[in-house]
């Protein structure tokens, strides 16, 4: 059954072809065994009617890539700590990196979850909860279960179609609720010119309008306010391997990283 979303929410297709042309392409970046299971059962012709180019395959590869470090690193660091993903739509991360007795947590809109349920069933030690990410039912939820345990908070491909103000107001909420990291992707203001006018027409969403992008994590760390610290700021593509890639992939990888034109942040959130 083709299921029909909203504009942003349609865009949840995306990564999910990314991380399915790197299982069979490029499986030193990512391999993910689950997504490559899932590939018939997604809506009929979406393979064969795809047109992204090999960058853009691999820009949400890599996306995923990136988070699977930073998630693997957060539970080595924190054994007792609990991985939550915001915007999670048909993300896979919990069958790449889980350690065998981590809770997870995933939260989208109620209907995105109904579909998530359709092909991936809650696995062992995973909770789906139906929500909006910016209202905070499904903080207090998990914090009445887990009251003090560290949380890392991750937003894969979300930030960007949400007005600034509204990222730093969930930012702040969640300052309220004791040891939380938060793990995001995002462009500065160069790489959000280049992805409005290229990266979303190529992946056939050039009308999901795009508005969140952060030049400095120092500065957004300064707009947030309280004690929050930079754990880290990182080019999107240092620790990919380039090796056999076609040569304007290559090209556009080196200059996004150059530019600092898309980049990992990772914050801890301290009132």
């Amino acid at each position: 059954m083709t299921r029909q979303f909203g504009v942003v929410e349609d865009t949840l297709y995306v990564p999910m072809l990314g991380r399915i042309y790197a299982g069979e392409n490029c499986r030193d970046i990512l391999y993910d065994k689950k997504a490559l299971e899932l590939k018939d059962k997604l809506p009929e012709g979406m393979i064969e009617k795809d047109t992204q180019t090999q960058y853009t395959y691999l820009a949400s590869a890599s996306r995923s890539a990136n988070m699977d470090r930073y998630i693997k690193d957060f539970i080595r660091r924190k054994p007792e700590g609990i991985v939550v993903q915001l915007g999670c739509g048909l993300e896979t991360t919990y069958y790449r990196c889980d350690n065998g007795h981590t809770k997870w947590y995933a939260i989208d809109l109620p209907h995105v979850i109904e579909y998530r349920r359709e092909l991936l069933n809650e696995a062992e030690r995973e909770e789906y909860i139906p929500g909006d990410a910016f209202q905070k039912d499904w903080i207090e939820q998990i914090r009445c279960e887990h009251p003090d345990v560290p949380l890392l908070v991750t937003a894969s491909g979300l930030f960007y179609y949400f007005e600034e103000e509204k990222v730093l107001s969930l930012l702040r909420m969640l300052q309220g609720y004791g040891e939380i990291e938060v793990l995001f992707d995002t462009v500065n203001k160069s790489g959000m010119t280049m992805m409005k006018k290229k990266h979303m027409k190529t992946v056939g969403h050039q009308d999901a309008q795009m508005y969140f992008y952060v030049d400095s994590a120092k500065e957004l760390a300064a707009k947030i306010g309280g004690n929050v610290k930079v754990l880290a700021e990182e080019p999107f593509y240092r620790t990919v391997p380039k090796k056999g890639l076609n040569f304007a992939t290559k090209v556009s990888m080196i200059v996004s990283d150059w530019f600092s034109m898309v980049k990992m942040i990772h914050l801890s959130l301290v009132k």
